[in-house]
């Protein structure tokens, strides 16, 4: 095989692909410039997500008449010379690639002018060709315009999101970037429409209420800690902005976007000592450490960091937010309560072992590894049903009379069942639209049950009911039957579009970022489908005026911000279905709860329910809603046999 010397086009494409992933890498790479050339105005203007337009203006230093042509040049850089400068960087490009790689894939138009030259120069690339060169007037800085990104590569394209996905990605990068600089103004405008407008101060929330808004700015501690080599300042949000997802996290390292588990890890940490929240923090935060205890040549788009002292960074991560949340809460108690705080503070902090960096989950491996560690003990003398379902479906069980039931007092007769009697939040449940296909009693209940009617015991613990059926112990899980129950009535009102609303008494308004802006409006059917009413309330705001009757009195707001986390996590690449699934799992939330005294007829009626839905074994999170435990098994736990 022969060995072949690969064309500048053709290597250029191939750089492309690492480089420029999206539309939004394309803003990320030419906002750096901006800002690596000293800019204090950068305005940003978008046509369809960055697909047929991307333009970037910024009033920098500019770029040399003579050194027009060579911005294009593979690995042409004004940011480094000598191979010992990758040890001593202080600006946000080096390489020299991106110039070159964003030409190769569109039509790209350069006019820049410096102080000291009396006009600009503009030159002009499609497909890595220059089609001109040519003087012209314009301010001092430089302006790029990108044009039908990826027109000569339709493969990529195929793997780009939708417009309001790729503005949403856009404005995202840009906001985040608006952070990291907060002394630049920023103004991002999509199909001439502002989305981001933020002005220059020397204060850091003021940018940050411009990006996430009014409430992120209230809920949120400051901190600060360094030591000889580095130091961290930022601000960290309390339990009552945090999310299901962790797209309200930026890290900067020496002002650099990245992504980096070890400081994920460290924050997060510091976070749940003192607030066990099951969602993640909101939190912004700047490291800034020499450039020789770094490398930043790790990753194509500059992502990536690698830091010389992994342990040294984890534990002032750690410190500087652990201390700030502490002091925050101490703040919220009066003088008296000192000593009860800190016996509180003690209590909940985390071990000493937390520095120690091995044990810290960071990847894949370290994550299976802790799972092993940790495993609790199973006694595999329990059945659950889901388990040994078959030994449940092998015959067809009697229909049941669903408004008569058996009474487990003394008295032999059974107990009418009416209206009255069912509470609502059961009663609502339990009058389930079945599939057609399936033999069904006069109230559309199914002849076939999925495990034999119980003879009620009771309740335990307030969470658990017992039954009992052919020498085998039944203990149910209230909240799990409830959920599943819920959970597939309206799984089955949205697949036949009957979902009924309710009106709230007051419209909740809600207002979002631009990406979960973007995100709710690509998602809207399904919103509407799964029994909300929303109307736009403004820029980037929604008002909520109905939702589904199945989630009771639900917290509005919090419910549909955990949908849109949701929807988020899954990403563009699953099906309305899993959409579907994941809404109906959230609508639960309704469902009794534990601790919660149920009287005999209740029991009853949620059983029955129980024994006749499709999938009654597991909950909607795949935890088991009954456990069975037959007599052999409980004989020989007694040590009645052997």
């Amino acid at each position: 095989m022969r060995i072949n010397m690969l064309e500048v086009e053709t290597s250029n494409k191939i750089a492309a692909g690492e480089v420029v992933e999206r539309p939004s890498s394309v803003v990320k790479e030419l906002v750096e410039n901006s800002i690596d050339a000293g800019a204090k105005n950068i305005i940003v203007e978008i046509i369809d997500g960055g697909q047929s337009s991307i333009k970037v203006i910024d009033d920098g230093y500019g770029i040399h008449e003579d050194d027009i042509e060579k911005a294009f040049l593979p690995h042409a850089t004004s940011k480094i010379k000598y191979v010992e400068d990758i040890y001593n960087i202080h600006t946000l490009g080096f390489r020299g690639e991106a110039l070159p790689s964003i030409a190769s894939v569109s039509r790209s138009t350069l006019s820049s002018r410096t102080k000291e030259s009396p006009v600009g120069k503009e030159i002009s690339k499609s497909s890595g060709d220059i089609l001109h060169i040519k003087d012209v007037g314009c301010n001092v800085g430089t302006t790029i315009e990108v044009k039908d990104l990826f027109f000569n590569v339709p493969a990529r394209q195929k793997f780009l999101k939708t417009p309001q996905r790729e503005a949403a990605l856009i404005s995202d990068i840009v906001g985040r970037l608006a952070l990291a600089n907060n002394e630049i103004s920023f103004k991002l405008l999509s199909n001439d429409k502002k989305v981001i407008s933020t002005y220059s101060s020397t204060n850091l929330s003021d940018t940050i209420r411009y990006i996430y808004g009014k409430e992120v700015v209230e809920n949120i501690i400051n901190f600060e800690r360094y030591n000889d080599v580095m130091s961290v300042h930022g601000y960290i949000g309390n339990a009552q902005i945090s999310r299901g997802s962790r797209n309200r996290q930026s890290i900067f390292v020496n002002k650099r976007y990245i992504k980096s588990s070890l400081i994920t890890a460290a924050v997060e940490n510091a976070f749940k000592s003192f607030l066990t929240v099951n969602k993640f923090p909101f939190f912004v935060i700047f490291l800034d450490i020499f450039p020789e205890y770094i490398d930043i040549n790790v990753h194509p788009q500059k992502t990536e960091i690698k830091f010389q002292q992994d342990k040294a960074v984890f534990k002032l991560v750690f410190d500087a937010v652990h201390t700030a949340i502490g002091d925050s809460l101490r703040g919220n108690f009066n003088v008296t309560d000192e000593n009860n705080m800190d016996k509180e503070i003690e209590k909940n902090t985390i071990k000493k072992e937390i520095y120690d960096f091995n044990r810290i989950v960071i990847d894949e491996k370290d994550k299976e590894e802790l799972e092993k560690s940790i495993q609790i003990p199973i006694d595999f003398n329990y059945k659950t049903l889901n388990n040994d379902r078959k030994g449940f479906t092998k015959e067809q069980y009697a229909p049941v009379n669903y408004h008569k039931y058996t009474s487990i007092s003394n008295n032999e007769d059974n107990n009418e069942l009416s209206d009255e009697s069912v509470p609502m939040q059961l009663k609502e449940s339990y009058e389930i639209n079945y599939d057609i296909d399936n033999p069904t009693s006069s109230k559309g209940i199914p002849v076939i049950s999925k495990f034999p009617e119980l003879r009620l015991i009771g309740q335990f613990n307030k969470t658990y009911i017992l039954g009992e059926v052919n020498n085998e112990l039944y203990l149910i899980d209230q909240h799990a039957a409830h959920e599943k129950i819920l959970f597939e009535k309206y799984k089955k009102e949205i697949k036949n579009a009957q979902v009924l609303s309710q009106i709230l008494v007051t419209s909740v308004v809600i207002e979002l970022c631009q990406e979960d802006y973007a995100y709710y409006t690509e998602n809207e059917a399904v919103f509407k489908k799964v029994g909300f009413e929303i109307i736009e309330f403004g820029e980037n705001t929604i008002s909520i005026r109905e939702v589904p009757i199945i989630l009771g009195k639900p917290d509005v707001k919090n419910l549909f911000n955990e949908i849109l986390d949701n929807l988020k996590n899954m990403g563009s690449g699953e099906t309305v279905e899993i959409k579907y699934n994941r809404i109906a799992t959230l609508a639960c939330k309704a469902a009794i709860k534990a601790n919660n005294q149920l009287s005999e007829l209740e029991m009853t009626s949620l059983i029955n329910e129980l024994r006749h839905i499709e999938e009654p074994f597991t909950c909607p999170h795949g935890r088991p809603t009954i456990v069975k435990m037959t007599l052999n098994e409980l004989e020989k736990r007694f040590k009645r046999i052997q």
